[in-house]
């Protein structure tokens, strides 16, 4: 990366960039990936124990001639306002855009209120 000055273009000071490539690891890119080092096979454990003990689905046999929605993990490192690690975050992600609607699923829900019905709802 070059920097524009009023006397010609500068580099910015390798030293920071070296300090700042090495303090930071890289996010896994694939489960296999992941699961090698254990921060991140306990993120994805819980991940998973989350998703199981809220009811949000459940492993069920595949039926015949339906439609799979397909996911992907996703790794993101949390950090702290200072800069240094808070924790390792998993999250499974589902590609939703593959979903027929009458198909997969019948009806969607938006919890969304007009500013004016609540006023009445509190005038009330």
């Amino acid at each position: 990366m070059r920097t524009r000055s009023k006397s010609g273009f500068r580099q910015p000071l390798d030293r920071l960039n070296l300090h700042a490539t090495l303090s930071l690891s890289e996010d896994p890119k694939s489960y296999k990936t992941a699961l090698l080092d254990p921060n991140w096979a306990a993120a994805m454990q819980e991940e998973y124990s989350a998703l199981t003990e809220n009811n949000t689905w459940q492993l069920v046999p595949r039926p015949s001639n339906t439609n799979i929605v397909f996911g992907k993990w996703v790794f993101p490192q949390k950090f702290h306002s200072d800069g240094t690690l808070s924790r390792y975050k998993a999250r499974w992600v589902c590609r939703g855009y593959s979903q027929q609607h009458g198909i997969d699923y019948d009806a969607t829900f938006s919890p969304v209120v007009k500013p004016s019905t609540i006023r009445t709802v509190l005038s009330l």
